[in-house]
């Protein structure tokens, strides 16, 4: 048994905000604390992240949640670390970065995504449950190669974003299942390194050195270094576990780990997954993340398409050159004035792009001297809600069984009231709604109690039945709205291209075949 006053520290990492959060021995939310996360953008297709100011950032968020936590009486037990999957973070044999962070949103290697034969990237998913995009570290590597060929040459560890925080905590480099299963770096029937990511982008397979070796996430990589420790005021040598990446992080979070069990993430990335047994052959989907229970893992549709486009309005929203934006509290006040369908404006939620649709852009479709900024938010989350029916639908296609459970509804979605329902509307289905602010914290602050002996009891989650929101009166014109949605989808390709063609100052290189590289160059 623990004491009462023992609490386990979840630090969740997004793209966007950056949290540490602590829950008590029944997962009570006991203190958190934000920042924004540290980025630089470059241009559209590159998105950069500054690796030392990350750091500092999650240490500042760590000694602030301490100072609360010994205000109140609590003694953290342990940490676990989640952030987004994918991306690049490039680090030398001392865990020192080699340039800025490459974050998953980037899309700057599309070129060498597009060279792969379909046939040779689906030996990809077929081993490993994911499919070769722009922003996997394989990828990232050979484009590192092409156009850095010093920082991959002094690239030691190819770490993901929490693997980076997890390393500057502990001094240790470490890899866990959940990341780099999602990266298309693990065989699903041997849980090993496979080469094959690395060998479609010309890479040897004596890159897969340059990865950590894998652990369970749940397993305790080393205690908190001296140095954190003093800067924290938390205690030299407390557990730090291997973590997991931020998808499966918010899934446990939200309650999801049962076969079947869908969870739906409103956040900057539209995360919409079902758990299923870990095997092969895999869901044909974009990815899948092996969950810390080895029976399952994770099967995923995923894009930046979901709440940053709300966010995009909030700013757009303000006048010129004033920092901040309108709060989405009131852009979606108004938005609750507008019936269903916007008064026939359409939006595709792209303000960030997507993997599948690679010049796409945010775009209004409809638009008439009639429309005003509440048809425009009403618009944008219909946008982003048919956009996460579209994935869902990929989902269900390739295989995944799915049981019938409400499915959960988390992040922006589900604290909106109106854009809960606008949810149970176009899916067809009952939504609940997980009104824990810290998902992706509690997530992996969950998996502290057993690693550290304490308990093996999952957390229990909220299953009330009135966060429970069923399909309504809309549910008809969001069924109309979805057919002209998907037609419109269909058929932008070539406007996205010209608009890319005109907007863009650097032109990407020309796709072509792809040359094995050379190991050292």
């Amino acid at each position: 048994m623990t004491d009462r006053a023992t609490c386990y520290i979840g630090v969740d990492v997004g793209l966007t905000a950056s949290k540490a959060a602590a829950f008590d021995a029944e997962g009570r939310e006991v203190g958190v604390v934000h920042a924004r996360t540290p980025r630089t953008t470059t241009t559209a297709h590159r998105h950069d992240v500054d690796m030392p100011g990350l750091a500092d950032t999650v240490v500042a968020l760590l000694g602030r949640l301490s100072a609360e936590l010994a205000a109140g009486g609590y003694v953290p037990a342990g940490i676990g670390v989640a952030a987004h999957g994918n991306g690049l973070y490039p680090v030398d044999a001392d865990l020192r970065p080699v340039g800025p962070a490459i974050a998953s949103s980037d899309s700057r290697a599309r070129h060498l995504v597009d060279a792969i034969p379909a046939e040779t990237a689906r030996t990809l998913a077929a081993e490993t449950g994911s499919i070769p995009w722009a922003a996997q570290p394989a990828v990232l590597l050979r484009w590192l190669h092409d156009h850095d060929p010093e920082a991959y040459a002094a690239t030691r560890w190819a770490l993901s974003c929490k693997d980076w925080v997890t390393s500057q905590l502990t001094g240790r480099p470490s890899a866990d299942y959940s990341d780099a299963s999602a990266f298309g770096m693990v065989a699903l029937d041997t849980r090993r390194y496979t080469p094959t990511a690395l060998e479609l982008v010309g890479l040897p397979a004596s890159d897969l050195d340059r990865f950590p070796p894998l652990r369970e996430s749940g397993e305790v990589v080393a205690g908190l270094s001296a140095r954190v420790a003093e800067l924290t005021g938390l205690p030299e040598g407390l557990p730090v576990i291997a973590g997991c990446m931020d998808c499966v992080a918010a899934t446990l979070g939200a309650g999801g780990r049962e076969p079947g069990d869908v969870t739906i993430i409103v956040g900057t990335w539209a995360i919409n997954g079902v758990v299923v047994p870990a095997r092969v052959p895999a869901p044909g989907v974009t990815l899948s993340a092996l969950m810390p229970d080895s029976r399952t893992m994770l099967a995923m549709e995923v894009a930046p398409t979901s709440a940053a486009n709300l966010e995009w309005l909030a700013s757009a929203c303000a006048p010129h050159g004033q920092v901040g934006g309108v709060p989405a509290a009131e852009l979606l006040r108004e938005a609750a004035e507008v019936d269903p369908g916007a008064g026939g404006l359409l939006f595709l939620p792209f303000v960030n792009g997507a993997p599948e649709h690679p010049a796409a852009s945010g775009t209004f479709l409809g638009v008439s001297g009639l429309h005003r900024r509440g048809h425009l938010t009403r618009a944008v989350i219909e946008g982003v809600a048919q956009y996460h029916r579209v994935q869902l639908e990929r989902v269900l296609a390739s295989g995944a069984a799915v049981g019938d459970r409400p499915w959960r509804l988390a992040g922006g979605g589900a604290r909106s009231e109106v854009w809960a329902q606008v949810f149970a509307d176009v899916l067809g289905r009952p939504v609940r709604r997980q009104l824990t602010s810290e998902l992706g914290a509690r997530g992996v602050a969950s998996l502290l109690p057993a690693a550290l002996g304490h308990a093996d009891v999952p957390w229990s989650i909220s299953d009330s039945d009135d966060l429970c929101v069923r399909p309504g009166p809309g549910r008809a014109a969001y069924v109309r709205q979805g057919q002209a949605f998907d037609r419109c989808l269909a058929g932008m390709s070539t406007a996205w291209s010209e608009v890319e063609r005109y907007r863009s100052a650097e032109f990407e290189p020309v796709p072509g075949p792809v040359r094995p590289a050379t190991a050292g160059a």
